[in-house]
Protein backbone atom coordinates (compact mmCIF):
# COMPACT_ATOMS: atom_id res chain seq x y z
CA UNK A 1 0.00 0.00 0.00
CA UNK A 2 1.08 3.54 -0.86
CA UNK A 3 0.79 6.63 1.66
CA UNK A 4 0.77 10.50 0.27
CA UNK A 5 -0.47 12.95 2.83
CA UNK A 6 0.28 16.70 2.34
CA UNK A 7 2.72 18.74 4.88
CA UNK A 8 3.49 22.17 4.84
CA UNK A 9 7.00 21.78 6.39
CA UNK A 10 9.27 19.03 7.09
CA UNK A 11 9.82 19.22 10.49
CA UNK A 12 10.64 16.13 12.46
CA UNK A 13 7.08 16.20 14.62
CA UNK A 14 5.13 16.45 11.10
CA UNK A 15 7.16 13.43 9.59
CA UNK A 16 6.40 11.50 12.69
CA UNK A 17 2.42 12.64 11.95
CA UNK A 18 2.57 11.04 8.89
CA UNK A 19 4.26 7.58 9.88
CA UNK A 20 1.26 7.55 12.58
CA UNK A 21 -1.44 7.71 9.92
CA UNK A 22 0.84 5.64 7.71
CA UNK A 23 0.45 3.27 10.19
CA UNK A 24 -3.72 3.55 11.35
CA UNK A 25 -4.00 3.08 7.32
CA UNK A 26 -1.88 -0.15 6.90
CA UNK A 27 -3.01 -1.54 10.57
CA UNK A 28 0.21 -2.39 11.90
CA UNK A 29 3.57 -1.36 11.23
CA UNK A 30 6.13 -3.10 9.09
CA UNK A 31 9.46 -4.95 9.97
CA UNK A 32 11.30 -2.57 8.32
CA UNK A 33 11.10 1.18 6.47
CA UNK A 34 13.49 2.43 4.05
CA UNK A 35 14.46 6.51 4.46
CA UNK A 36 16.18 8.96 2.60
CA UNK A 37 19.22 11.09 4.24
CA UNK A 38 16.81 14.14 5.40
CA UNK A 39 17.57 16.05 8.28
CA UNK A 40 14.94 14.56 10.51
CA UNK A 41 16.31 10.96 10.16
CA UNK A 42 19.75 11.15 9.95
CA UNK A 43 22.20 12.81 12.11
CA UNK A 44 24.25 14.37 9.74
CA UNK A 45 27.10 15.64 11.98
CA UNK A 46 27.83 11.90 12.92
CA UNK A 47 27.15 9.97 9.73
CA UNK A 48 29.87 9.28 7.01
CA UNK A 49 29.26 9.11 3.71
CA UNK A 50 28.80 4.62 3.72
CA UNK A 51 27.61 4.91 7.17
CA UNK A 52 23.99 7.42 8.88
CA UNK A 53 23.65 7.87 11.71
CA UNK A 54 20.28 8.24 12.78
CA UNK A 55 19.06 11.16 14.93
CA UNK A 56 18.40 10.21 18.87
CA UNK A 57 14.81 11.10 19.03
CA UNK A 58 14.11 9.39 15.74
CA UNK A 59 16.00 5.97 16.29
CA UNK A 60 13.56 6.00 20.06
CA UNK A 61 10.74 6.81 17.95
CA UNK A 62 11.24 3.60 15.82
CA UNK A 63 11.96 1.54 18.86
CA UNK A 64 8.42 2.26 20.14
CA UNK A 65 6.89 1.60 16.66
CA UNK A 66 8.57 -1.54 16.41
CA UNK A 67 10.31 -1.20 13.07
CA UNK A 68 13.66 -1.39 11.57
CA UNK A 69 14.66 1.65 9.93
CA UNK A 70 17.21 1.81 6.78
CA UNK A 71 18.95 4.46 5.72
CA UNK A 72 19.24 4.78 1.72
CA UNK A 73 22.77 4.79 0.30
CA UNK A 74 23.54 7.93 -1.60
CA UNK A 75 24.32 7.11 -5.28
CA UNK A 76 23.48 3.68 -5.39
CA UNK A 77 21.78 2.27 -8.43
CA UNK A 78 19.17 0.56 -6.57
CA UNK A 79 18.52 3.57 -4.43
CA UNK A 80 18.63 6.01 -7.22
CA UNK A 81 16.23 3.97 -9.29
CA UNK A 82 13.69 3.67 -6.37
CA UNK A 83 13.68 8.07 -5.54
CA UNK A 84 13.44 8.33 -9.56
CA UNK A 85 10.23 6.22 -9.37
CA UNK A 86 8.96 8.33 -6.54
CA UNK A 87 9.50 11.51 -8.17
CA UNK A 88 7.50 10.24 -11.47
CA UNK A 89 4.93 9.29 -9.48
CA UNK A 90 4.80 12.95 -7.98
CA UNK A 91 5.20 14.84 -10.98
CA UNK A 92 1.82 13.27 -12.07
CA UNK A 93 0.13 15.52 -9.74
CA UNK A 94 1.19 18.82 -11.78
CA UNK A 95 -2.13 18.37 -13.93
CA UNK A 96 -4.00 19.35 -10.85
CA UNK A 97 -2.04 22.58 -10.68
CA UNK A 98 -4.82 25.67 -10.68
CA UNK A 99 -7.29 23.21 -10.07
CA UNK A 100 -7.42 23.86 -6.43
CA UNK A 101 -8.03 26.88 -4.40
CA UNK A 102 -6.88 25.92 -0.78
CA UNK A 103 -5.21 23.08 1.23
CA UNK A 104 -8.35 21.32 2.03
CA UNK A 105 -9.06 20.96 -1.58
CA UNK A 106 -5.16 20.10 -2.39
CA UNK A 107 -5.20 17.36 0.18
CA UNK A 108 -8.85 15.58 -1.50
CA UNK A 109 -6.62 15.97 -4.95
CA UNK A 110 -3.81 14.00 -2.99
CA UNK A 111 -5.89 11.48 -1.38
CA UNK A 112 -7.94 10.23 -4.62
CA UNK A 113 -4.43 10.20 -6.25
CA UNK A 114 -3.62 7.70 -3.46
CA UNK A 115 -6.60 5.42 -3.70
CA UNK A 116 -6.13 5.41 -7.43
CA UNK A 117 -2.70 4.31 -7.15
CA UNK A 118 -3.73 1.69 -4.28
CA UNK A 119 -6.72 0.22 -6.24
CA UNK A 120 -6.64 0.92 -9.41
CA UNK A 121 -3.27 0.77 -10.84
CA UNK A 122 -1.28 -2.15 -11.26
CA UNK A 123 2.57 -2.10 -9.45
CA UNK A 124 5.49 -2.64 -11.80
CA UNK A 125 7.07 -4.51 -8.92
CA UNK A 126 3.88 -6.17 -7.57
CA UNK A 127 1.98 -6.79 -11.07
CA UNK A 128 -1.51 -6.20 -9.13
CA UNK A 129 -2.63 -2.81 -7.19
CA UNK A 130 -1.24 -2.31 -3.58
CA UNK A 131 -4.20 -3.16 -1.94
CA UNK A 132 -4.95 -6.24 -3.46
CA UNK A 133 -1.37 -7.27 -2.21
CA UNK A 134 -1.92 -5.26 1.09
CA UNK A 135 -4.60 -8.14 2.08
CA UNK A 136 -2.20 -10.97 1.72
CA UNK A 137 0.63 -8.94 3.95
CA UNK A 138 -1.55 -7.48 6.50
CA UNK A 139 -1.24 -10.11 8.78
CA UNK A 140 2.90 -9.60 9.05
CA UNK A 141 1.90 -6.06 10.63
CA UNK A 142 2.65 -5.42 13.83
CA UNK A 143 0.41 -3.87 16.27
CA UNK A 144 1.64 -0.48 17.59
CA UNK A 145 0.69 1.31 20.54
CA UNK A 146 -0.94 4.73 18.98
CA UNK A 147 -0.99 6.85 22.14
CA UNK A 148 2.76 6.42 22.62
CA UNK A 149 3.43 7.69 19.37
CA UNK A 150 0.96 10.10 19.29
CA UNK A 151 3.98 11.83 21.98
CA UNK A 152 6.07 12.60 19.03
CA UNK A 153 3.93 14.88 17.72
CA UNK A 154 2.96 17.22 20.31
CA UNK A 155 4.05 21.05 20.01
CA UNK A 156 7.31 21.71 22.18
CA UNK A 157 6.98 24.66 24.55
CA UNK A 158 8.48 27.88 22.98
CA UNK A 159 11.48 29.37 24.05
CA UNK A 160 12.14 32.71 23.76
CA UNK A 161 15.33 34.66 24.41
CA UNK A 162 16.55 38.24 23.71
CA UNK A 163 19.88 38.90 21.48
CA UNK A 164 22.35 40.60 23.62
CA UNK A 165 24.74 43.21 23.06
CA UNK A 166 27.24 40.62 22.55
CA UNK A 167 25.01 39.26 19.36
CA UNK A 168 24.36 36.23 21.08
CA UNK A 169 21.86 34.12 23.01
CA UNK A 170 21.68 32.19 26.09
CA UNK A 171 20.53 28.82 26.23
CA UNK A 172 21.22 26.27 29.16
CA UNK A 173 23.87 28.17 30.69
CA UNK A 174 26.19 28.08 27.31
CA UNK A 175 26.26 30.93 24.58
CA UNK A 176 25.60 30.93 20.87
CA UNK A 177 26.46 33.58 18.38
CA UNK A 178 23.89 35.22 15.93
CA UNK A 179 23.82 37.80 12.93
CA UNK A 180 24.40 41.55 14.63
CA UNK A 181 21.31 42.40 13.16
CA UNK A 182 19.69 40.43 15.86
CA UNK A 183 20.68 42.20 18.75
CA UNK A 184 18.20 43.35 21.38
CA UNK A 185 15.22 40.89 19.24
CA UNK A 186 13.16 38.17 20.63
CA UNK A 187 14.38 35.06 19.25
CA UNK A 188 12.42 31.52 19.23
CA UNK A 189 14.96 29.11 19.92
CA UNK A 190 13.75 25.21 18.38
CA UNK A 191 16.16 22.20 19.87
CA UNK A 192 16.23 18.97 18.70
CA UNK A 193 18.43 16.21 18.57
CA UNK A 194 21.73 18.13 19.66
CA UNK A 195 21.19 21.03 17.13
CA UNK A 196 19.47 24.41 18.08
CA UNK A 197 17.78 26.09 15.61
CA UNK A 198 17.34 30.01 16.06
CA UNK A 199 14.59 32.15 14.52
CA UNK A 200 13.85 35.80 13.76
CA UNK A 201 10.44 36.48 13.03
CA UNK A 202 9.62 32.96 11.65
CA UNK A 203 12.87 33.23 9.94
CA UNK A 204 15.38 30.58 10.19
CA UNK A 205 18.82 32.61 10.51
CA UNK A 206 21.18 30.88 12.39
CA UNK A 207 21.60 26.93 13.56
CA UNK A 208 24.14 25.55 16.36
CA UNK A 209 25.23 22.07 16.99
CA UNK A 210 24.44 21.95 20.94
CA UNK A 211 27.75 21.68 22.94
CA UNK A 212 29.00 22.01 26.52
CA UNK A 213 31.36 25.51 25.26
CA UNK A 214 30.67 28.54 27.04
CA UNK A 215 30.90 30.35 24.11
CA UNK A 216 29.96 28.76 20.66
CA UNK A 217 30.69 31.55 17.31
CA UNK A 218 29.34 30.84 13.83
CA UNK A 219 32.54 31.79 11.81
CA UNK A 220 30.43 34.45 9.74
CA UNK A 221 28.85 35.66 12.88
CA UNK A 222 32.28 36.00 14.62
CA UNK A 223 33.90 37.82 11.48
CA UNK A 224 30.95 40.16 11.73
CA UNK A 225 31.60 40.78 15.08
CA UNK A 226 34.97 41.82 15.14
CA UNK A 227 35.10 44.34 12.89
CA UNK A 228 32.08 45.82 14.83
CA UNK A 229 32.07 47.89 17.94
CA UNK A 230 29.93 45.85 20.40
CA UNK A 231 32.42 44.94 22.75
CA UNK A 232 32.97 48.53 23.18
CA UNK A 233 30.80 48.87 26.31
CA UNK A 234 33.63 46.54 28.05
CA UNK A 235 36.47 47.10 29.75
CA UNK A 236 39.59 46.51 27.63
CA UNK A 237 41.09 43.45 29.79
CA UNK A 238 37.28 41.67 29.34
CA UNK A 239 37.23 42.36 25.81
CA UNK A 240 40.66 40.44 25.54
CA UNK A 241 38.97 37.90 27.05
CA UNK A 242 36.06 37.57 25.41
CA UNK A 243 37.42 37.45 22.46
CA UNK A 244 39.88 35.24 23.55
CA UNK A 245 37.48 32.30 24.41
CA UNK A 246 35.57 33.42 20.94
CA UNK A 247 38.64 32.16 19.41
CA UNK A 248 38.89 29.18 20.78
CA UNK A 249 35.15 28.71 20.09
CA UNK A 250 35.55 28.75 16.25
Amino acid sequence: MKYLQLTTDREQATLFTCLNNAFLQLRGVPEEIWFDNMKNVVDHSKSQFTHAVFSKTFRQYAKDAGFNPIACRPFRPQTKGKVEALARTMDRLLVFNHEFENLTDLQEIVTMFMEDLNHNEASQVLGCPPALRWREDKENFKAYDEAQLSIYTQPQPEIIRKVSKESLVLYKGRKYSVPLSSIGHHVILEVSDGSLKIYDSELLFAEHQLTDKPFNYRREDYLEIAKSDVYNHLTEEARVNENLLAYDEL
